[in-house]
């Protein structure tokens, strides 16, 4: 008699590796490598649904909100070897992550795998054998709320999508895209750049000198101390100031000058030579600071970036790793909590490496703050009931992992581990102003200092927290582990290095990743789970760049939060998003109807207010939109900014210019931040992109004149065509196509040895001879010419290019050079020399060929000779793992080669069956 066998099907190859391992040979462990099906493109619903009601959405709006799914194209392979699986199996245990999303995928694969079996659903937050085999002795029914939550958040972001993105097609630009999560934060980053363009800094000035006791047991000990009042007024430091560099508070606050400064030091030379300085308070007060709690998924990808320079999306790349090979616990979490079991093994490791006077009397426990926490149940941590130190695992993981792991580690084990005591002194000293400082004589000049001195390290000892960029204010010296000198109340002080320091106002920080999570979590916006994806896209989408670890928004971006701002303002509400939010946990948790909720969203609930929503009524009456002030940001002085259909310029309203003629424009180059295009700057710009250019001479053959400009993707070449005027009695149509008619100039980027102030007439002619024949092919009577590429100089002959070394080489290489190039064999796009690989990972487990990461001409790849999938944003050829790099060729063969597009009629499908949506 056969022999039972029980399947069991997770997301990923390598979590399904790592439990057959755990499991007997009567378990089969199947990957779906993610979600199996989804919401099809509208243009992909079978011909006789797209006319229904599903014709817009693939979501049936007026029934329920019923939607249509549809299995991705290349899960189709995979869907049949699990079916095939499943008739050979007896049970089945649907084992993907516990969160939302798990729940959905185990949710499908029910509805497409239709097993006739029992069906268990299986769940654990950590990969180690304890943990599956608990697993399979509690299992548990699929969570219908879990569900109705996951699917309801998929179809509020169909309908705001489908409904919001082609506004933003029509009136900014083609293939843009608006999220309910992606809006939002792409607005807050773009409101912090228009608080750093609106700010105005404020210049103040202070006084710093270092003082030492001139008697007692720490005579002569220095210190630094700062400026901080004269007689009754406080000095006015960098946080007294408004973005406007105005005080906020006019009384008791003195602004210095760099006059009033020099003049308090002229008034304090005969104190300091002496002992006209005196202590006037020293207060001291005991220190505590207790350790932060375990990472959330949040506080990791916060942490990541902070101290290890992670991006988002890296962070839970690695962590999803470390996660899936059993390292650590599930990485998708809201919640700061840790088990008994885990609370006992971060103090028993704590004991062990620190000392039993490192922890605590009591366990440690913490609880999240967010009332919407959810996803899995317990903190991010070392896996098991005992955790291995970052050198017991040293040898198994390299590289982001082991670092993301060590992080982790040592914030588990602090959080468990006792407070930092110490001591914080503060002093206040001051001397009397002697006639020198003119105005300001008798009053008294008080300078402040404090310190802290850390007398027990406590959980310092294994972890300290990092802190994101803020905006210094030259406040009074202070220092951590700075110990001030012994001191009494009347005590006599010596000043020397008296010196005034001029400061200005800073405009507050950009975003970065670690910060923007955190806002967002703040706001209570989105998912922590999502924010990875959601900072990804918006970069994606051109919406942001970095700069550093700062994010940069476009102008574009500007275009579509004003636009989003003025005709969809509720959409991208942050309290209107949070709000969202609660309602989608309270789907969840079954205490509110999806279906009824969806309804208000979408058709909104008669009242006609955006208080009861109705994103459908809001499309339909949005009324006039002027593109042209949509896509306009004024600088000053009449200098605005166009976000144009080829990129963002300025241009010059105040200009005068002929009718019918553009007013002087000039393009704005990429690496001018929104806050940097100051009036000067764009007037810069308008120079730079003036209409006539920099004229370097003359063609000696065809007489036409050449000029050198600054455009968009950098400085170019181009004649200047002597072309008839068109007819301005046709219509914009027909002028448009006699435009289209004309002859067009030769252009040409300069190479990147020259430049706009060196380029010659000489350079140009050179340029704009390309490109050039370098002669015929003797076999195939095929011409060879030397052409530059957006991707660099080559070789073309008929279909066949050839990269070559340098842009020199355009204009020496000869036939016989060329046809060596091409007697090589071609090695793969773009036809470079080959190089040796940047890694080797081992094996592939499906081919059994070595993998390697290789250079390519589009960026690093990783291959096994077979399969190559150029490696994600995230990945470095440093810090892809071996499972990581499996698990990418896995995925590039399931999505077997680019899909063609037929006209072929695909076969009528039955929309989903659904449970009802009523709660018990």
């Amino acid at each position: 008699m056969p022999q039972p066998r029980k399947l069991v099907i997770v997301e990923s190859p390598t979590k399904a590796r790592k439990i057959q391992g755990y499991l007997g040979d009567d378990f089969e462990v199947e990957a779906s490598v993610g979600h199996i099906r989804d919401l099809p493109q509208p243009r992909d619903l079978p011909t006789d649904m797209k006319k229904g009601p599903y014709g817009k959405f693939a979501v049936d709006v007026d029934n329920g909100f019923d939607p249509y799914y549809e299995v991705h194209a290349d899960k189709k392979q995979k869907v049949r070897e699990l079916k095939k699986a499943l008739k050979e199996a007896d049970e089945l245990y649907l084992a993907t992550d516990e969160d939302r999303e798990g729940e959905a995928i185990a949710w499908h694969l029910i509805q497409e795998l239709k097993p006739k079996v029992p069906v268990k659903r299986m769940v654990f937050h950590e990969i180690t054998r304890e943990a599956i085999l608990r697993a399979l002795e509690n299992t548990r029914e699929l969570d219908e709320d879990l569900v109705d939550a996951q699917e309801t958040r998929r179809i509020l972001d169909r309908l705001y999508g489908y409904e919001v993105s082609p506004v933003l097609w029509r009136k900014v630009r083609q293939g843009l895209s608006a999220g309910r999560v992606q809006s939002v934060a792409t607005r807050l980053v773009v409101e912090r750049e228009r608080e750093r363009m609106a700010f105005v800094p404020a210049d103040y000035w202070d006084v710093t000198g270092q003082f030492a006791p001139t008697e007692g047991e720490d005579a002569g000990q220095a210190f630094r101390a700062r400026l901080t009042g004269l007689g009754a007024d406080r000095i006015a430091a960098g946080r007294d100031f408004d973005d406007r560099g105005r005080l906020k508070v006019r009384t008791g606050v003195v602004q210095l000058d760099e006059a009033s400064a020099n003049a308090v030091v002229e008034g304090l030379s005969d104190a300091g030579s002496g002992s006209g300085f005196t202590v006037r308070s020293l207060e001291t007060k005991p220190y505590s600071r207790k350790p932060a709690a375990p990472f959330t998924t949040s506080t990791l990808q916060q942490e990541a970036g902070r101290k290890l320079r992670m991006s988002a999306r890296q962070a839970m790349r690695t962590a999803q790793a470390l996660y899936e090979n059993g390292y650590i616990t599930y990485m998708r979490t809201d919640s700061p909590s840790l088990s008994a079991e885990a609370t006992d093994a971060a103090r028993r490791q704590a004991a062990e490496l620190y000392g039993p006077e490192y922890v605590p009397g009591a366990p440690r426990l913490y609880a999240s703050k967010n009332k919407g926490a959810q996803e899995a149940h317990e903190a991010i941590r070392p896996a098991g009931d005992s955790f291995r130190t970052p050198a017991q695992v040293a040898r198994e993981i390299s590289g982001d992992q082991f670092k993301l792991y060590e992080l982790i580690w040592k914030r588990t084990v602090a959080s468990q581990m006792a407070d930092a005591k110490g001591s914080t002194a503060s002093v206040r000293l001051a001397a009397t102003l002697s006639d020198a400082a003119g105005e300001l004589a008798g009053r008294d000049a008080v300078f402040s200092a404090s310190g802290t001195v850390i007398t027990f390290r406590g959980f310092l000892a294994a972890y300290e927290e990092g802190t994101d960029v803020t905006d210094g204010d030259g406040a009074a010296a202070s220092g951590k582990d700075a110990r001030l000198p012994r001191m009494a109340e009347g005590d006599p002080l010596r000043g020397d290095d008296l010196a005034a320091e001029g400061h200005s106002t800073t405009p507050p920080a950009r975003y970065t990743e670690a910060s923007l999570v955190k806002a967002l979590e703040e706001l209570g916006i989105g998912r922590p789970s999502t924010y990875a994806a959601t900072i990804s896209t918006v970069q994606d989408r051109g919406y942001v760049r970095t700069k550093g670890q700062a994010l940069v928004p476009t102008w574009l971006a500007f275009a579509v939060v004003k636009l989003l701002e003025e005709h969809f303002r509720w959409l991208v509400d942050y309290d209107f998003t949070a709000e969202m939010e609660a309602d989608l946990d309270q789907i969840a948790s079954g205490s509110r109807d999806r279906v009824a909720w969806l309804t208000r969203f979408y058709f909104g609930d008669g009242s006609g207010d955006s208080t009861g929503w109705g994103l459908h009524e809001l499309v339909e009456n949005l009324g006039e939109i002027d593109p042209v002030a949509i896509n306009s940001v004024e600088i000053g002085e009449g200098i605005r900014v166009r976000v144009g259909r080829y990129g963002p310029y300025v241009e010059d309203l105040g200009a005068e210019v002929a009718e019918g003629q553009n007013p002087p424009r000039g393009s704005i180059p990429d690496d001018v931040a929104p806050d940097e295009l100051t009036v000067a700057k764009a007037r810069e710009l308008l120079a730079a992109g003036a209409e006539d250019g920099k004229v370097l001479g003359t063609d000696p053959v065809s007489g036409n004149e050449i000029v050198a400009k600054n455009g968009r993707y950098g400085p170019y070449v181009t004649e200047v065509l002597d072309l008839p005027e068109i007819d301005p009695s046709l219509s914009a149509a027909a002028q448009k196509k006699a435009k289209a008619a004309q002859p067009k100039p030769r252009t040409g980027s300069l190479l990147k040895s020259m430049s706009l102030e060196t380029v010659t007439l000489d350079d140009a002619l050179k340029i704009l001879s390309l490109p050039r024949v370098v002669g015929t092919d003797p076999e195939s009577g095929d011409e060879i010419t030397a052409q530059n590429g957006r991707y660099g100089p080559y070789l073309k002959k008929g279909t066949d290019s050839r990269t070559i070394a340098s842009e020199e080489q355009l204009f020496t290489i000869t036939l016989d050079e060329a046809l060596k190039i091409y007697a090589e064999p071609k090695r793969g796009r773009g036809a470079r020399a080959a190089t040796p690989p940047l890694r080797e990972l081992g094996d592939d487990p499906t081919s059994g060929k070595p993998i390697v990461v290789k250079d390519g001409r589009f960026g690093a790849y990783v291959t096994d000779g077979e399969t190559n999938r150029t490696l994600p944003r995230d990945l470095t050829p440093e810090s892809i793992t071996p499972e990581r790099a499996i698990e990418l060729l896995a995925e590039k063969r399931a999505a077997g080669p680019a899909k063609k597009r037929t006209t072929r009629k695909p076969a009528a499908k039955k929309p989903a069956t659904k449970k009802p949506a009523a709660k018990k």
